[in-house]
């Protein structure tokens, strides 16, 4: 065919379809679109609106004074729900714990509170005991005599029946007297120890690895059970605390995927991938779960680096909800809410029920650079929320504690900490108690 009959022959059946296609309107449905890739990991199952920042009524239960805190407060049996603190808070002491935070190791272990003594660990695996009033009891090195304190890092303390429980790093959990340091039991795991571990009932529970679910027995060690989870090269140091209930014990593992077992027997109940990022976003390619399983009646709260807090019901471990935010610490559930810091640093509020936002508030973000136009490379860490005393308390590592309101966000208060923050805030008689980054535990009151 010659080429300009060709054209031409193309042309008519073009117009010929195009006609056709403007003689019948193509019908537009009604109802909720939902994206392809939405739609194959699940998040539109449950996805709640985010609502403009405002305010609403809190129900908060009655403060209470609390001498302890004796573990992880992601267990009811741990948590103290709303402990007594004063408004106005003033230092009152701080004492050096030791090695702080340096270019390779840091210092990332909440302290625990017991029988008048403040149990911590510093970045070189020494234990110590410090007294309510600053003075250091004991200290131990838990640092094996063939390793270097700067080859591993992490860890988590508990504190249970005058024993102190310690992991770390290195792989191993150590059982000390809590009045005298004194070494009871060591049991090795096989694989790095860098979260804190839960212990209920003469039963403890840790992940190990972020791959190896441990129950041991309390008073010796010895290995009761274990569960084999999913893990992955791209971490966040610090593994979550087991969160348990009566009946379950819900672990979390490096590849976003949480499991709820039998606490006394290890028989898998259920397990639940926590899909989805942030796209566009390269932190977001870090997907551990960072928000640490939190259980609060029947339902488990957890959260991942990577963008998304979900809901899940504690007995079938079916999704119940599911917000496009990230968390870097554990929920702290209050009244009809939970209350978390976000991968966007946001103090963020959101309905327990719905998942839907109530509030979110912007915590200081990037580090400032002395050259304006050099790459951000680093951001601040921001540690909490915990509530004590009617109010929220988030400890930054850019050198503030401050203070919110939970009913709106508004920020009440904020007061200096030398060093920075470099781990969660704990309450006990009446004092506040935070560490930071160069090694000191302060108390504020």
């Amino acid at each position: 065919m010659h080429k300009a009959n060709m054209f031409g022959f193309v042309g008519l059946v073009v117009g010929a379809l195009t006609l056709a296609g403007c003689a019948e309107r193509e019908e537009i449905l009604t109802g909720e679109r939902l994206g392809v890739r939405e739609v194959l990991k699940g998040d539109y199952q449950s996805d709640a609106p985010l609502s403009a920042d405002g305010s609403r009524a809190l129900s908060l239960l009655a403060s209470q004074s609390n001498s302890s805190w004796t573990q992880s407060m992601v267990s009811p049996h741990a948590r103290i729900s709303h402990p007594a603190l004063g408004k106005s808070l003033g230092q009152i002491w701080a004492a050096k714990i030791g090695e702080g935070d340096s270019r390779k190791v840091r210092l990332n272990v909440d302290p625990v509170v017991a029988d008048g003594r403040v149990f911590v660990m510093d970045a070189a695996f020494v234990v110590r005991a410090v007294s309510t009033s600053g003075e250091t009891l004991w200290s131990r090195d838990l640092t094996p005599l063939q390793d270097n304190a700067k080859e591993a890092r992490g860890g988590g303390l508990a504190v249970v029946g005058g024993v102190l429980y310690v992991a770390s790093g290195f792989g191993t959990v150590s059982a000390l007297d809590a009045s005298t340091g004194k070494e009871l039991w060591v049991q090795r795991l096989g694989g790095t120890a860098t979260g804190a571990p839960t212990v209920r009932d003469g039963v403890l529970y840790i992940v190990s690895g972020d791959k190896v679910a441990w129950a041991l027995e309390a008073d010796s060690g010895r290995i009761r059970w274990q569960i084999e989870g999913a893990g992955d090269a791209h971490n966040v140091a610090g593994t979550p605390a087991p969160a348990v209930s009566d009946k379950h014990v819900v672990f979390s593992f490096g590849e976003s995927n949480v499991q709820a077992a039998f606490r006394q027997g290890g028989l898998q109940l259920w397990s639940a991938d926590i899909l989805g990022r942030r796209n566009g976003i390269s932190v977001a390619n870090v997907d551990d779960v960072t928000g640490d399983p939190v259980i609060s009646g029947d339902t488990v709260y957890v959260g991942t680096h990577s963008g998304r807090v979900v809901a899940l019901s504690l007995f079938n471990g079916d999704r119940l909800w599911t917000t496009k935010q990230g968390a870097l610490g554990p929920v702290w559930p209050a009244g009809d809410s939970v209350f978390f810091v976000s991968d966007r640093n946001e103090l963020v509020r959101l309905d327990a029920a719905t998942g839907e936002q109530i509030w979110a508030k912007d915590l200081p973000g990037w580090v400032s650079r002395k050259k304006p136009n050099k790459r951000r490379d680093s951001s601040y860490a921001h540690y909490g929320p915990i509530l004590a005393g009617g109010r929220l308390i988030v400890a930054g590592s850019d050198g503030k504690v401050r203070s919110f309101a939970p009913e709106d966000g508004a920020l009440l208060s904020a007061f200096d900490i030398k060093g920075g923050a470099t781990a969660r805030p704990v309450v006990a008689g009446n004092t506040l108690y935070v560490v930071s980054g160069d090694g000191v535990l302060h108390a504020y009151r």
